[in-house]
């Protein structure tokens, strides 16, 4: 009896520890009905977003150097710095003073004269009064890195080569200049510091505040009727611009992605 009475805690025990076994079977079904649940939301063919057109890209423009004139061009691809077309990047090359700071048309407007075009990987540079320069679209990496000034911020530069310096410093008449290119490689100027504070999250090259400009048609008619000297879509410099939609709708859609 002793023997007996001794073991009956341990059994009791034993039986308290031991969970029901529908609990187990419970589990299962449960598991396998949250499974069958994902996958059917998986599987089940979603609802198309109606897509409503806004406007027509009438043009893009790429311009390859800060200040200097746009290259129209049919197609272009949509990067995270800009647009670009082959090995054509948009405001990828800049000309600066020796000591790095960066020189565009607010000092020296003749930069709106110099023209490109782009062929073979070369971009060809075209001014009043001087030949062309023809300049590889890709520089050496042993040429010079400088550092770069724009609007107060630190940006790197690959340095274009003596020719292009002499070229842009015969024509511009004032003092001597560089040509730099940024590469990919190198770290942009982020969002964060040029237009803060904000919430989006980018990095540009040499353009003053973003990778892509925007402009409809019907924002340069209304800004015209206010105006007494007329304007040009050229002096704003759009990369891409838009028909078929109201006056400032390109503002409008900014706020909205905001």
């Amino acid at each position: 009896t002793g023997a007996s009475t001794s073991s009956m805690p341990a059994s009791l025990g034993f039986l308290a520890q031991r969970r029901p076994w529908w609990l187990g079977v419970a589990a299962l079904g449960l598991a396998a009905v949250l499974l069958g649940a994902v996958a059917w939301r998986r599987a089940r063919p979603r609802r198309r977003r109606r897509l409503q057109q806004v406007g027509t890209v009438a043009k893009l423009w790429i311009y390859p150097v800060k200040s200097c004139m746009g290259v129209a061009v049919s197609e272009a691809e949509c990067t995270a710095l800009g647009l670009r077309s082959g090995n054509m990047r948009d405001r990828f090359w800049l000309v600066i003073k020796e000591d790095g700071h960066m020189v565009t048309a607010r000092q020296e407007p003749r930069l709106v004269l110099v023209s490109i075009t782009y062929e073979n990987n070369r971009l060809i540079f075209r001014a009043p009064d001087v030949d062309q320069l023809v300049l590889p679209i890709k520089q050496p990496s042993s040429n010079k890195l400088h550092n770069c000034r724009i609007f107060g911020l630190d940006i790197k530069g690959r340095d274009c080569g003596n020719e292009a310096a002499q070229w842009f410093t015969n024509f511009l008449k004032t003092e001597a200049y560089r040509l730099v290119q940024f590469e990919t490689n190198m770290e942009g100027r982020t969002s964060k510091k040029l237009l803060a504070p904000i919430n989006w999250n980018y990095q540009v090259a040499y353009p003053d505040y973003s990778p892509l400009l925007v402009m409809t048609d019907a924002s340069l008619v209304d800004l015209n009727t206010r105006i007494e000297k007329k304007v040009k879509m050229e002096n704003f410099r759009p990369n891409i611009v838009v028909t078929g939609c109201d006056a400032f709708e390109e503002v409008s859609a900014t706020r909205r992605d905001r």
